[in-house]
């Protein structure tokens, strides 16, 4: 069977998106490098010049705030600012108050006023009273334009409001919370961390590089790592209906919430000395190949693949990437491969980088916990990704999308073919009825 005869549901984002912040950010990163820019200033400014092209492309090339999904229309004449006032008001009370709910939250979280989390705290802090004044122009411009300006936001106000508590839409409520929830979460861990992997790229030392298989691995693992902080951070960032990268759900079951939480400061299960750490006694791969030159270079090569493939998901994202939301369905690049790409990369990099079922201690006991202890972390992915496909399989996209996959998709049809399950058929599924 042709792959025209099936064709792939189309892509939420075009490859050019991603593209152009690779050239930005690559751009940025070179220049910082020739002047010795590795400051916090400079990491956040490699968020701007990998943010700006992609915005710049999503609007003049691929048009997306012309896309029917951002519920805005262009082809009427705007209404006026009075005949829509009233409920501007009512999303400015509701923003404001989210706004403040967050805030409060960080000053709860004592760990957001240590360490790099410092800077995020800072950051948002001069932020805020530019972004109290800009909600209010924004709000209005945005509320002439939308076809339906009493979307979840509105249904937040007036539950905020209190008189209009009776008819608020609560499922409209809790959407706007978990979504706020998800942005205030992951945005102040994100740039919290961009200073320090925009860093570790600027400042390091390239001399003999080319034979030294361990420093190029690190250099390039290191460039990759960057490449998805900043690339996720601006997907953060830029969650708004003009450019059709507004959360359209939030994750509502508790499992994918606690299936995520638990991979990300403070709560996450992993890190060393953490329940889940599976490095007691053992060692990185550099140690183990130390001394075997090709088998570094093989080991090494393996290892910025999968790296490569992680950033790639994110890259794929454009200006849209986050965590336990829906924002349109990606079809291209590697998620033509496999539903979650990131996912099965950056496990099958912890096994290859760790060697868990080695040690340092010779221990026994050390490397069967390492293993299981690694086992489990993967056990939290695949439950992730379930969660995942739980609340996105809502969309009737997703769906035809999981369908496809399940036909084409090299990575499904290998575990289907693994666990002998078998592949939706091709010939039943497009054979026209006699």
């Amino acid at each position: 069977m042709s792959k025209s005869a099936d064709p792939c549901p189309p892509s939420a984002v075009s490859h050019g998106v991603g593209i152009a912040g690779l050239v930005g950010l690559g751009i940025w990163t070179l220049v910082a490098r020739h002047y010795g820019m590795n400051g916090p200033n400079a990491g956040l400014a490699a968020v701007f010049a990998c943010g700006m092209p992609m915005v710049l492309w999503s609007l003049l090339v691929d048009k997306v705030h012309r896309n029917p999904s951002t519920g805005m229309a262009w082809d009427t004449p705007a209404r006026t600012v009075r005949s829509i006032i009233d409920v501007s008001i009512v999303k400015i009370a509701g923003l404001w108050a989210t706004w403040l709910a967050i805030a409060v939250f960080y000053c709860i979280g004592r760990w957001y006023w240590t360490g790099n989390y410092r800077l995020s705290m800072d950051l948002f802090m001069v932020a805020a009273p530019w972004l109290l004044l800009f909600s209010i122009p924004y709000v209005i411009w945005v509320d002439r334009r939308l076809v339906e300006p009493r979307d979840a936001s509105y249904a937040f106000g007036q539950w905020v409001i209190g008189g209009a508590a009776g008819r608020a839409d609560r499922t409209q409520v809790a959407n706007h919370a978990r979504a706020w929830t998800v942005k205030g979460f992951f945005l102040a861990f994100m740039i919290s961390i961009v200073p320090g992997n925009f860093s570790s790229v600027v400042e390091w030392r390239v001399d003999g590089i080319l034979s030294n298989p361990v420093a190029m691995v690190g250099f390039l693992v290191a460039i990759m790592f960057m490449i998805d902080v900043c690339m996720a951070t601006v997907g953060y960032l830029l969650t708004c209906k003009p450019l059709d990268s507004h959360i359209r759900t939030a994750n509502p079951h508790l499992a994918g919430w606690v299936a995520a939480l638990i991979c990300y400061p403070p709560f996450v299960m992993m890190g060393g000395g953490a329940p889940l750490d599976y490095h007691s006694g053992g060692a990185q791969w550099d140690m183990w190949t130390q001394g075997h030159g090709w088998l570094q270079w093989l080991l090494g090569a393996w290892l910025v693949l999968l790296t490569a493939i992680y950033a790639w998901a994110t890259v794929a994202f454009g200006i849209r990437f986050s965590n336990l939301t829906h924002r349109g369905i990606l079809t291209h690049g590697p998620y033509r491969w496999t539903r979650h790409p990131a996912y099965l990369s950056k496990n099958l990099f912890w096994w290859f980088s760790a060697l868990p079922f080695l040690t340092v201690t010779g221990s026994f006991t050390d490397m069967v916990r390492n293993c299981v202890l690694l086992g489990v972390t993967n056990a939290i992915y695949y439950w992730r990704a379930k969660t995942e496909e739980q609340h996105l399989s809502a969309d009737p996209d997703y769906r035809a999308y999981s369908d496809w996959m399940a036909r084409n998709a090299p990575v499904p049809r290998f575990f289907a073919w693994l666990t002998g399950r078998k592949p939706l058929a091709e010939a039943e599924k497009l054979q026209p009825a006699e």
